[in-house]
């Protein structure tokens, strides 16, 4: 196959202490949806780029972490006006070097700068300093910054996963080193470029790269904390190489979460069944905190299935991403696709039975590009891969459970436990939701419908460490310093 780029062809570089960085060779970006064309081009990072890299934010922590507070919010709200000035352009260059459409690429943006915004919101009371007064003296609790942040982020949100971790930690007082990932690095690049030109040299600096540069951000001792959003296995590998420098760590990992209806769910409410279509092909079912497997009881199973089987109909399009009436893109990596694809193979020669979904707007399309026209997978067991799996992409299965502790425990016997949600009367949800073991469960609603950048979010078990978003993912970003100015100095239970 013959890959030509075209008149609008993006150029992206490493950016280190204030400056674009050319790298001896560039690796192209191609777009999901038509793979002849070549979106973009990133650099092929050194090591040592790397390492020049931290270096420059290690220098520029050095003054950084003494600016004011609010100097600090009113550099990044500058950034995000601009970023607001040139978020057409961005939306488009993410559609297309990622497959999302246009809609959902805004959508991305939305996020992002609605987190960015509640930071700079929120920074300053929760960095106060506090001082407290009591009988035996006076304690000040400070929250310093951290040091380096070496950020690395995924494909599936690149710009909203790379801004969630960049604006608390500049806010903070550290400086950043981010690595967006290959499959989509070029608008999560741009929008670092936009927020570093309001800020000081080496506050914000970008490298792209493989492992070798991966090994080089979570084992360089000038390195303080890790930021990372991926997969389970990658963060193995991740704790290992930071373990001997003991660094802080926020680990935003997999999910296989799962949805549960309960007998008490109407299969009849319309805007509730479209909900769950949605949270499961959102971005072609790219998400960590998609359902990826649902369960409903089975006094409702069947009319269930029916109804999920219409609304999925009416939403799903299948299509060109800047094509206004798609819905569902191409997945973003051949990679991906031929995994997902796998699964699903795999499921139907286990007997499942598997349903294609939607409407396809343009077959020739769908033959270029990394699509997958999104599928339902019933009649399959609890334990089968599709199930115990997270599929990452355009498929879903729908298993019967006969009582709430049943499909309790087959919610926590999984490794993962990032989102989960309850669908069905409020207080028999919130029961439910109760026992179930995850960072955060939605009711009657579920992925991104049911995300708040105001509360804490993370996962428990193999789902991550740590928590984004919220005061919390504020503080994550610093250390807690406590100073004692004690009146008595004489302990009455040492003899003098």
């Amino acid at each position: 196959m013959t890959i030509q780029a075209d008149k609008e062809t993006i150029v992206v570089e490493n950016f280190i202490k204030g400056q674009r960085v050319e790298s001896i060779s560039q690796s192209a970006k191609e777009n999901p949806a038509n793979p002849n064309e070549i979106v973009g081009y990133f650099p092929v990072t050194t090591k040592e780029q790397a390492a020049e890299a931290i270096a420059a934010a290690a220098e520029a922590f050095t003054v950084w972490k003494q600016s004011a507070i609010d100097e600090r919010i009113t550099r990044m709200r500058k950034a995000i006006e601009k970023i607001r000035a040139a978020e057409n352009d961005i939306v488009q260059l993410l559609s297309r070097e990622h497959g999302k459409p246009l809609y959902d690429a805004h959508g991305e943006m939305y996020v992002a700068l609605m987190w960015m915004e509640y930071a700079c919101d929120q920074a300053k009371s929760v960095l106060q300093e506090e001082v407290k007064e009591h009988e035996t003296g006076k304690t000040i609790i400070s929250h310093d910054p951290i040091g380096v942040v070496a950020a690395i982020s995924p494909w599936n949100y690149p710009i909203a996963l790379s801004t969630i971790k960049i604006a608390p930690a500049l806010l903070a007082g550290n400086t950043i080193v981010l690595k967006p990932s290959p499959f989509a690095p070029l608008a999560a690049t741009k929008v670092a470029e936009i927020i570093a030109g309001e800020f000081p040299a080496g506050v914000i600096n970008v490298v792209h790269g493989e492992s070798d540069v991966g090994v080089e951000l979570t084992s360089n001792p000038l390195v303080a904390k890790i930021a990372f959003t991926g997969g389970t296995e990658t963060a193995k590998h991740i704790m290992k190489a930071a373990s001997e420098t003991i660094k802080h760590m926020t680990l935003e990992l997999g999910g296989n979460d799962a949805a549960i209806f309960l007998e008490g769910f109407d299969v009849n409410d319309e805007r509730a069944m479209r909900r769950i279509v949605v949270s499961n092909f959102l971005t072609a079912g790219q998400i960590c905190m998609i359902a990826k497997r649902v369960y409903v009881h089975r006094s409702i199973y069947d009319a269930f299935v029916d109804k999920y089987i219409e609304a999925a109909n009416r939403w799903i399009r299948i299509g060109d991403p800047f094509d206004p009436n798609t819905t569902v893109g191409p997945v973003n990596n051949l990679k991906q696709k031929q995994y997902v694809e796998g699964l699903v193979e795999d499921a139907r020669k286990r007997g499942a039975k598997v349903i294609p979904l939607g409407q396809i707007l343009d077959q020739k399309q769908i033959e270029e590009g990394y699509y997958l026209q999104p599928t339902l997978v019933l009649d399959c067991d609890y334990r089968d891969p599709i199930v115990v799996e997270e599929q990452f992409g355009p498929t879903v299965p729908i298993l019967p459970f006969d009582d709430e502790e049943q499909v309790i425990a087959l919610h926590n016997e999984s490794i993962y436990g990032l989102t989960s949600s309850v669908w069905g009367r409020e207080e028999d949800a919130i029961r439910v939701a109760r026992r179930l073991e995850a960072g955060t469960t939605m009711i009657n609603t579920a992925a991104v419908q049911g995300l708040d950048v105001r509360f804490p979010f993370g996962g428990v078990k193999q789902s991550g460490v740590g928590r984004e978003y919220g005061e919390e993912g504020i503080l994550t970003y610093t250390e807690t310093h406590v100073i004692n100015v004690p009146k008595a100095l004489d302990l009455p239970y040492i003899p003098e």
